[in-house]
């Protein structure tokens, strides 16, 4: 897969997550800063940076791999967010917006995963 991480379309629309996600945990708690917040700004942070790192490794094996861990990232933020809005820390309107754009990144992810998959040599029994 050639060109660069940047024209990704999911990394451009998880950059954009990014930056909801911190607008969003500004207003947590200040108690929160080294626990949810962080934990929530962190897997946010790592959703595009696996999918850069991954696009600068050599193989697409590789590529997958760190696909596969930034959709981690993207369902562990959506769980986080359930929490945050449990504890009361998020609206309902944020909390929706924020997980509707986690599924379409979600989606994103798995298709481009489904993508380099089908070019990759199948293994013989």
């Amino acid at each position: 897969m050639s060109g660069s991480y940047r024209e990704i379309k999911a990394w451009q629309k998880s950059i954009e997550f990014v930056v909801g996600i911190y607008s969003c945990t500004r207003s947590f708690p200040k108690e929160e800063l080294y626990g949810l917040t962080g934990q929530l700004r962190r897997a946010a942070v790592s959703v595009p940076s696996n999918i850069a790192e991954g696009k600068g490794r050599c193989t697409d094996k590789e590529f997958l791999l760190y696909l596969h861990h930034a959709r981690g990232s993207i369902f562990e933020v959506e769980t986080q967010l359930t929490i945050a809005g449990r504890l009361g820390y998020v609206s309902q309107t944020d909390i929706q917006r924020l997980v509707n754009s986690a599924g379409e990144i979600a989606r994103m992810l798995s298709g481009l995963i489904n993508a380099i998959s089908s070019t990759q040599p199948k293994k013989v029994a």
